[in-house]
């Protein structure tokens, strides 16, 4: 038949796709700032109180990575490998620093899977400054950088079991607990329960407007 018609084909109600998470501008990291702290990126003259304060053998216990004794150099080691890892969107590492007054207090970071739209939050803190709600403050910190600056999806993290103090600076951010997982990680000779906690960026939003 002339002038029939071409029947139009219907479209999907489909929603747009979530935006790609972005790897972040330039070769070191911005700096964040808190009430009490800044974090920035760390350099080579943080060596010496990152050995000071790295070296010491209870934050070496409660974490997975750093080992004890903490040897002359590994401090510049660890930093050196920094900007690398940033640059190629693996991971982004902040030192955290008290204003006043000012000191290296420890360190805080992301290691990224931008494929996914994830990371696993990560830190420690120097011995003589626990129990101070630094932790949570910087935390609180580079969730926001994560969600959003680097239009992150979820934020994940984990900490031994036998170290519940990890896991009250991730509830006191908003991370949910999300199971343990047994005997996951070898630590030295022993192997260790993970306590695994997690936020979505809809909870860290939702989370934000309450508390406003």
């Amino acid at each position: 038949m002339r002038g029939s018609a071409r029947p139009r084909t219907a479209r999907a109600n489909v929603p747009p796709p979530s935006p790609r998470p972005k790897r972040a501008r330039g070769d070191r990291p911005p700096r964040l700032s808190t009430e009490r702290l800044v974090l920035r990126p760390f350099d080579l003259s943080d060596a010496r109180a990152v050995q000071r304060l790295a070296g010491a053998r209870e934050v070496a216990d409660t974490t997975l990575h750093i080992p004890h004794p903490y040897r002359i150099g590994m401090a510049e080691a660890w930093i050196g490998t920094h900007r690398e890892a940033f640059a190629a969107g693996r991971s982004v590492t902040f030192a955290i620093v008290r204003k006043r007054p000012r000191a290296l207090v420890g360190a805080i970071g992301l290691q990224l899977d931008l494929a996914h739209g994830r990371a696993e939050l990560g830190y420690w803190i120097g011995v003589p400054f626990w129990g101070r709600g630094y932790c949570s403050e910087a935390a609180a910190a580079v969730l926001r950088h994560g969600f959003e600056t680097l239009g992150l999806h979820r934020v994940h993290a984990a900490h031994f079991a036998r170290n519940p103090a990890s896991g009250r600076v991730m509830q006191k951010v908003g991370m949910g607990r999300e199971g343990c997982l047994r005997g996951h990680v070898r630590k030295g000779d022993v192997f260790e329960d993970l306590e695994v906690y997690g936020i979505l960026v809809g909870e860290w939003r939702s989370r934000r407007r309450r508390t406003k």
